[in-house]
């Protein structure tokens, strides 16, 4: 049975499990049909799934226009999450575009692509300090806000260790929800980012928690990406690494007959800052294993 959270102080409650849809973009080794996508979210609903996380540059507002005609017939049962900051030209080819004029016209895109008025959780993506900073970005995306088109505030960080100069900062401007890479191989946000979070009561979105793949235990050391998969242009000597972590883990901490990828996301669940986890998946039997951690008692 799914379960739900409070996502800090927006006060929406959102499925602990999310959907992320990076792969949608087409980087992931395969491109997507509206009627793939549709599957994907109609597994969604069957397993009480409401929260939806995406970009602008996951494809050039692709997977936003997947998403928009998945779920045009029911689009107030869901929390979408997207962000703003990228331009996607090609395959891993994007360009930074976070000037207050950039930002809005990219929100007007994702409202089009994603066919709805307003964005629940409308996200900073990947920036540096001195764009957070900026005080005319600020302004507009208060406007918006105030506005209706933009609900909500978020911040999807870069990094969990050098950004926490913008988790800080975050109540003071009007950001509510932060997105980081957490996972049972990256566990730095524990020491930097979620003692912020916690004190500052903001939502945690904990991203790439299956390690991209990595610790959904179907690669062992030695496995070699398709070159269109994102993958394939990750340093050599750290694939293997850890794979080879991820086998020792799979030996020694998850328990027998339960699958690693539905572990992987219940262990990220189990520390009390986070409020969800946001994997991709390919399919909606990956939808349901996904849900599965929601019950997983750890």
């Amino acid at each position: 049975m799914m379960k739900y959270r409070r996502l800090g102080k927006t006060n929406l409650r959102v499925s602990v499990i999310g959907l992320g849809t990076w792969q949608f973009g087409g980087e992931w080794g395969k491109t997507f049909s509206q009627a793939e996508a549709d599957a994907i979210f109609d597994a969604g609903r069957r397993f009480g799934i409401n929260l939806i996380d995406t970009a602008e540059c996951y494809g050039d507002h692709t997977s936003e226009s997947l998403i928009g005609s998945a779920i045009a017939r029911d689009r107030g049962d869901w929390i979408i999450a997207t962000k703003f900051g990228h331009k996607f030209h090609s395959h891993m080819n994007r360009t930074d575009e976070r000037s207050a004029a950039d930002v809005i016209l990219q929100l007007e895109d994702s409202l089009r692509a994603l066919r709805t008025d307003y964005i629940d959780l409308y996200q900073y993506h990947s920036i540096r300090d001195s764009e957070f900073d900026n005080h005319e970005l600020r302004q507009v995306l208060e406007r918006m806000v105030q506005s209706g088109k933009v609900r909500h505030l978020g911040n999807s960080i870069s990094s969990g260790t050098t950004h926490t100069h913008q988790v800080e900062r975050s109540t003071e401007f009007g950001v509510q929800a932060v997105q980081v890479v957490y996972n049972r191989l990256e566990r730095k946000p524990e020491q930097t980012v979620f003692p912020i979070c916690q004190k500052q009561d903001l939502g945690v979105l904990a991203r790439v928690p299956l390690a991209s793949g990595y610790l959904s235990g179907k690669y062992k050391p030695g496995a070699v990406f398709q070159p269109d998969d994102v993958r394939a242009g990750h340093n050599r000597e750290d694939v293997e690494r850890k794979l080879r972590e991820v086998e020792i883990i799979q030996q020694t901490e998850v328990p027998p007959g339960v699958p690693m990828a539905t572990w992987a996301l219940a262990w990220c669940l189990q520390h009390p800052a986070v409020t969800a986890v946001i994997p991709g998946c390919k399919s909606p039997a990956q939808v349901e294993s996904n849900a599965k951690a929601a019950a997983l008692e750890m």
